[in-house]
């Protein structure tokens, strides 16, 4: 597989310059789409500003401490998708993977306390050993469990390890991001299913979408994390 792709044709949830250069690094294929996930050499060079080049990105990765969800990457080509978190410690600074609300993906500051926690959404079960559940989670963990739990529904999971704080369940009255569809990056509240859509509110209107497409955030209409640029 080549490591490069050309700007021009890379997805339109980069939000990156497409006329700067004809290349871009491609992300090593991993736990997120390419839609949803950029290469972290990029995140460092486009968005986050660290690294003028790619040179420079790759030097930082092999001499300073990059964390991606607390584990330390020296990989430029290390796929970073939605709601992972980047850790510079060095300087002391934290940002978390969104969509923008032009769905595009895009970085936000967090502080340190909010860095130590991830969203991952449910996206299949599996019985495994001795009846117990293994969920399978969009990052692409599994975790084994015996929280009570349903595909569609997010964990609260404490990082570096695996751990489950809560579960945020998808019943009415959920704060909610859409993460595909015209849609993509809206905040809303969930209100009901409608077969296999589901209809939430945003401004005071209801609006009609794949529930396939809500990922839980928050309880009582309120995200638990910061997703938002102030």
């Amino acid at each position: 597989m080549k490591n490069h792709l050309k700007r021009i044709a890379s997805p339109r949830t980069w939000l990156i310059n497409r006329k700067s250069n004809i290349f871009i690094t491609r992300p090593r294929p991993g736990a997120h789409s390419f839609q949803h996930g950029i290469s972290l050499g990029v995140v460092l060079r486009d968005m986050l500003h660290v690294a003028s080049t790619m040179g420079e990105a790759k030097k930082i990765l092999n001499t300073k401490n990059i964390l991606v969800d607390s584990s330390r990457t020296r990989d430029h080509r290390r796929i970073v998708g939605l709601f992972d978190v980047i850790s510079l410690p060095d300087i002391e600074e934290q940002y978390r993977m969104i969509l923008d609300t032009k769905g595009r993906l895009d970085v936000i500051e967090v502080n340190a306390a909010e860095s130590t926690r991830k969203l991952c959404k449910i996206i299949g079960k599996t019985i495994v050993k001795k009846g117990k559940v293994q969920f399978n989670l969009h990052d692409g963990k599994n975790i084994v469990s015996d929280k009570e739990a349903r595909i569609g529904d997010s964990f609260v999971v404490t990082l570096p390890g695996k751990e489950i704080e809560s579960v945020l369940t998808l019943n009415s009255g959920a704060a909610v991001f859409l993460v595909y569809g015209k849609h993509s990056g809206d905040v809303g509240v969930f209100k009901e299913f409608k077969g296999n859509d589901a209809l939430y509110t945003k401004d005071k209107m209801d609006v009609e979408t794949s529930k396939k497409y809500l990922f839980v955030v928050g309880s009582r209409g309120k995200p638990l994390i910061t997703i938002r640029k102030e």
